[in-house]
């Protein structure tokens, strides 16, 4: 790699022309990316790749006046300092707030670039060019930091709506599908271990592998449902992630209590917990998949019941 300060100046106006080229193609798929769900930012995103666009023209311009047609191929991986950069715009869809702080990064890169050639450049008409696009670039990124403030509220209210969606198919439905998994379906096996044997130190092993296999199998289950690409659910590893993470910790909330070595002591606190779990996701249910608050509480408890009592049973047969 090239160190910044080892540059000419037709170099560091083909460095130039490489940056734009770049921004400019990624802000098209951020405005591609978003198009569907976030049609004010998608705009203002189109808005800035044009732009960016005439700011290439600019530096392409004023290189062919100093330096002729050929423009060597240097890129910012080319050269030491610059950071490198998550190709987030690869990854469909893409998160709202991600985008506004990526970008709002890239414009500060770009400004301290232009700032710093300036500075290295001796021809007046090539430090004229970069200082202007430093300003410019500095707009850019006053409005890549504001995206949000600058939507009047109709539009702003639609769009975070539209966010709001997302979150709820990406991380909120896969999580409260492994929490009910991990909550209800290992009641059975670890009270009815716990009834089986009067055993704490058994039922906490059969509790902690309940829940561990639960997870794991609702993980794969769930990545490999769908890839996203069309349902918009988002990737599926977070997705698959997400849901065997939670059924885990569904699991095993009313498994630690059988760490106490009194029996009934640990029973009675693991059916406190079971209460807790389940109004969590009761309200959850509520909170974010917008079900009446009766009605989610009531098919949420009187399922676990159901599976708690078939538990209690089969260990006391």
């Amino acid at each position: 790699m090239r160190s910044f300060e080892s540059l000419s100046e037709r170099e560091i106006l083909a460095l130039a022309i490489s940056l734009e080229e770049e921004d400019e193609r990624i802000y098209a798929d951020y405005a591609e990316g978003l198009r569907q769900d976030f049609p004010a930012t998608a705009a203002m995103f189109d808005g800035m790749r044009e732009e960016e666009s005439g700011h290439r023209r600019r530096l392409i311009e004023l290189y062919q006046a100093k330096f002729g047609e050929h423009i060597p191929l240097i890129r910012r991986n080319d050269v030491r300092g610059f950071v490198n950069r998550r190709p987030i715009w690869l990854t469909k869809p893409l998160r709202l707030e991600a985008v506004r702080k990526e970008a709002a990064t890239m414009e500060v890169e770009t400004r301290r670039f232009y700032e710093k050639s300036a500075d290295r450049t001796q021809d007046a008409s090539i430090r004229q060019l970069l200082n202007d696009l430093a300003q410019e670039e500095r707009a850019h990124e006053y409005r890549a930091g504001d995206l949000a403030e600058k939507m009047d509220q109709a539009t702003l209210g639609q769009e975070e709506a539209a966010n709001r969606k997302l979150f709820v198919l990406q991380i909120v439905q896969p999580g409260l599908a492994g929490l009910m998994d991990g909550s209800v379906s290992t009641l059975a096996p670890v009270f009815a271990a716990a009834f089986a044997t009067k055993s704490t130190h058994t039922a906490f092993a059969v509790g902690l592998a309940a829940s561990i296999g639960a997870g794991i199998s609702m993980g794969f289950a769930e990545a490999l449902s769908d890839d996203g690409s069309l349902t918009g659910r988002g990737h599926p590893w977070v997705r698959g992630a997400v849901c065997g993470l939670m059924t885990a910790l569904g699991g095993i909330g009313h498994t630690l209590p059988f760490l106490i070595g009194n029996f009934q002591i640990a029973f009675v606190v693991a059916v406190v917990v079971v209460w807790v779990e389940l109004l969590a996701i009761a309200w959850v249910r509520h909170r974010y998949m917008e079900s009446p608050w009766l009605s989610a509480t009531l098919q949420v408890i009187l399922g676990g019941i159901l599976v708690f009592l078939a538990g209690v049973v089969i260990g006391e047969s």
